[in-house]
């Protein structure tokens, strides 16, 4: 179901000053850098800032867990007795992501990067 963790999302309210902290703590520069989003890839794990995360219910840090088909893996994740916390949806290039709590009401996501299709023999 999951592939290893995919990202790391810090909710932000300056993000011009949590950018450089987290440049200069990494020693490197973002690949994305939006006012929507800052991403780093760091060993290709993704540490993202996100200035709109608190107001869409995610006040603090949120692991994303990568995986190649989310809503199967969402459905699995009910099923054992997951709540959803946010629904499936794209964020951009071929993206989708949800939050969802576990048993415990600990917050994770998923993550499904842009399928590659495969060149036509």
């Amino acid at each position: 179901m999951f592939n290893g963790i995919a990202s790391v999302i810090f909710p932000t309210s300056n993000l011009e000053v949590d950018k450089g902290f987290w440049q200069a703590a990494l020693g490197v520069t973002p690949y994305f850098d939006e006012p929507l989003y800052v991403g780093f890839n760091v060993d290709g794990c993704e540490l993202g800032l996100d200035p709109n995360a608190a107001d869409e219910g995610l006040p603090y840090p949120v692991t994303y867990w990568a995986t190649t088909d989310i809503h199967p893996s969402h459905a699995a994740l009910l099923a054992a007795g997951a709540t959803a916390h946010k629904a499936i949806k794209s964020v951009g290039d071929g993206v989708l992501v949800a939050t969802m709590k576990d048993i415990s009401g600990n917050l994770f996501g998923l993550l499904q990067r842009r399928q590659e299709s495969s060149p036509s023999p």
